[in-house]
C-alpha cells in the first residue's frame, strides 16, 4: 500500500535525518523503532504529508505524494490519514465532541452528519459518555481515547501513531495498545514507539538507527 524508494530527508543544518530509505509497507500493523533522534518520525511525518522529504518518493497506493502541493497535501492528510500524538494535542476549550468533530469540519462535513460520526467513533471508543466534557476535565488515559477517536472519525485508511503511550501509566498503555491493534484489523496502523514491548502488538517491526533502516 506504501511505497518508499531512496528517501532522503535533509535538513538546512545538513543534518541527514533520513538516508535513502527503501521500504514497501503493506502490513495492518507496523511498529517503528529505534532511539531518539534516529529518524523514526521524521520518516511518519513525511508519509503523513507533515514533512516534505529532500530526495526520493513516498507512493501511497497510486499517489506519489512526494509531488503534492501544500493544498493537495492537506487533502490526502484530510482524507487519507489519522494522527495520534504522545501529547494528544487537544484543545482543553473545547468539549470531547467538539475535538473529534474538528476533522469533519475541515473536511467539509455538514454539521448533523459530522456529530453523528463523531459519537460512533466515540462509542467505538467506549468514552460517548464523555462527549460533553471539556478536554480539561478528563484523564489522560481518556485524553488519549479522545484522540484516537479524532484520528479514526472520518474513516482514513492509515493511522500514523507517534509514540501514542508515551504519556500514559502502563495500564493506560495497554489499553492504548489494545485499541490501536483492533483499528488495525480494516485499515494499516504504522506506530513509532522506543517501547520494544508494545512491539508484540506488530505484524511487522522496522528498526531505524542514524537515518537507515537496520531491520
Amino acid at each position: 500500500m506504501i511505497s518508499i524508494k531512496n528517501l532522503t530527508k535533509i535538513y538546512d543544518d545538513k543534518t541527514k535525518a533520513l538516508d535513502n530509505i527503501n521500504l514497501d509497507l503493506d502490513n495492518n500493523f507496523i511498529s517503528i523503532v529505534g532511539q531518539s533522534g534516529s529518524g523514526k518520525s521524521t520518516l511518519l511525518n513525511i508519509i503523513g504529508g507533515i514533512d516534505t522529504p529532500t530526495e526520493g518518493e513516498v507512493i501511497v497506493e497510486d499517489l506519489n505524494i512526494s509531488n503534492l502541493s501544500s493544498d493537495e497535501l492537506a487533502d490526502y492528510r484530510n482524507k487519507y490519514i489519522g494522527f495520534i500524538f504522545q501529547s494528544f494535542y487537544l484543545d482543553n476549550s473545547y468539549t470531547v465532541l467538539e475535538n473529534v468533530i474538528t476533522p469533519l469540519i475541515i473536511g467539509r462535513v455538514d454539521r448533523k452528519k459530522r456529530i453523528e460520526m463523531a459519537e460512533v467513533a466515540l462509542e467505538k471508543l467506549g468514552i460517548l459518555d464523555l462527549k460533553d466534557k471539556l478536554s480539561s476535565d478528563i484523564s489522560g488515559g481518556e485524553a488519549q481515547r479522545v484522540a484516537i477517536a479524532r484520528a479514526i472519525v472520518n474513516n482514513p485508511k492509515i493511522i500514523l501513531a507517534d509514540e501514542p503511550t508515551g504519556n500514559l501509566d502502563s495500564k493506560n498503555g495497554e489499553i492504548v495498545m489494545d485499541l490501536l491493534k483492533e483499528i488495525s484489523k480494516d485499515r494499516m496502523v504504522i506506530m513509532v514507539t522506543h517501547n520494544n514491548e508494545y512491539t508484540k502488538y506488530s505484524d511487522k517491526v522496522i528498526t531505524i538507527s542514524d537515518g537507515k533502516v537496520i531491520w
